[in-house]
């Protein structure tokens, strides 16, 4: 019951000087809010980045083959046998070709296409689906058809959905359209569904080199990176006598480097929001301050009355503890709404599905450290009021 009635005097306190009592709480309210907007903001940027490379395939493999002479190469049957002499590892490969140049619907370029060449196991490597025709099959390899698979961005911005037959130009060559991907990701340009799909043969030739360099490399499962990367050094080891002549990367790899990345930053922009707690807890102490001085006489009374040591010590450390509690659940609803906002600006400015996501241990940490900064600040004042000699207090004007 003691207690409650502390509780109900601090509140009392509160509410007698709004303004006041809200300057007090500023700094809680701020640095509580940015806690919030900041770790959402880490939170948004990993899950955006998780979506985009599970796009992309957490379970593929890359060789980058950059040694090459006469008598140090590798070709595609070598790649092809490293991944069929390894079931346990590997589900499938598929050389990859990237094409540098132009690409044209009628006069019009598309700056931010890419376009790839690839394997007819390339869309179940990286699970894509048709919206409709189909992709590239074995002949189209073999023959090095002129043919390609557009993304969903291509099909809805440049033929309005009715892609297939019509022809797209690539580096002054002419292709048939025989399939249209389903949406990967937001049909936005230069996104993923900005593509175009060739055999990778025909790339090969458009690059003039006929050579391929690049390699995928669909793992059983991305827990078994390291076993992969073992296996695939064995076979280019062999062929290129080092390391140096290729380089292999993972994307569960990339995706493990760029989130600690996040965290990192998300970390120290966390602890420098965090700096503003601290100025709110030296504004409370400041504020305690006053108040005790502005209520020596009410403590006096109460002392004269038999109010102990503890008691007028409770009744300031509870309103501190207090101030910087409502402060806190203040900075959280801000926190919520501007993690809302920023949302839907990020959306509309950016064209990115990133969504700010606070997390509950951010607002549980946030509100419990700014309830005990105003309770560490808050006890200097409440045990200068304590200590005031009752006589003293009753004659101070």
């Amino acid at each position: 019951m003691k207690i409650t009635r502390t509780f109900k005097l601090a509140i009392r306190s509160i509410l007698s000087s709004k303004a006041r009592s809200f300057l007090t709480m500023l700094g809680i309210i701020i640095g509580v809010a940015a806690v919030i907007i900041i770790v959402g903001l880490g939170n948004g940027m990993e899950n955006y980045m998780v979506d985009n490379f599970k796009s992309m395939g957490t379970n593929i493999l890359t060789v980058n083959v950059s040694g090459r002479s006469s008598n140090r190469s590798i070709s595609v049957d070598d790649m092809y046998a490293a991944a069929d002499g390894n079931p346990e590892l590997f589900t499938s490969m598929s050389p990859t070709v990237n094409v540098m140049g132009t690409v044209k619907v009628g006069s019009e370029e598309l700056e931010d296409t890419s376009v790839s060449g690839v394997s007819e196991d390339y869309r179940e490597m990286k699970m894509f689906t048709m919206a409709t025709g189909r992709f590239i099959k074995y002949a189209d390899v073999l023959n090095r058809t002129r043919m390609c698979v557009i993304g969903s961005y291509i099909s809805d911005e440049w033929f309005s959905g009715n892609a297939l037959g019509q022809t797209i130009k690539i580096n002054n060559d002419y292709f048939i359209i025989t399939g249209v991907l389903d949406e990967i990701a937001d049909s936005t340009e230069g996104s993923s569904d900005d593509c175009i799909f060739i055999p990778y043969t025909t790339a090969a030739k458009l690059t003039g080199t006929g050579t391929i360099s690049s390699y995928s490399f669909a793992m059983v499962t991305e827990d078994k990176v390291k076993e992969s990367k073992d296996a695939l050094n064995a076979v280019l080891y062999k062929k290129f006598g080092s390391t140096d002549a290729y380089s292999l990367m993972s994307m569960s790899e990339m995706l493990d480097m760029m989130t600690s990345m996040i965290d990192i930053v998300v970390t120290v922009l966390t602890v420098i929001a965090g700096i503003s707690l601290l100025v709110g807890g030296i504004g409370i102490m400041n504020i305690m301050l006053v108040s005790v001085s502005e209520r020596t006489r009410e403590i006096g009374i109460r002392k004269a009355l038999g109010a102990q040591y503890g008691n007028i010590l409770l009744q300031f450390v509870i309103e501190a503890g207090t101030t910087s509690a409502i402060g806190g659940v203040i900075g959280i609803a801000i926190g919520y709404m501007l993690s809302s906002l920023g949302s839907v600006v990020i959306s509309r400015m950016m064209s990115a599905d990133l969504v700010i996501t606070p997390s509950m241990w951010s607002v549980l940490l946030a509100f419990g450290v700014s309830v005990g900064i105003g309770i560490l600040f808050g006890y200097l004042p409440a045990r200068k009021a304590a200590r005031l000699n009752p006589i003293d207090a009753l004659r101070y004007e």
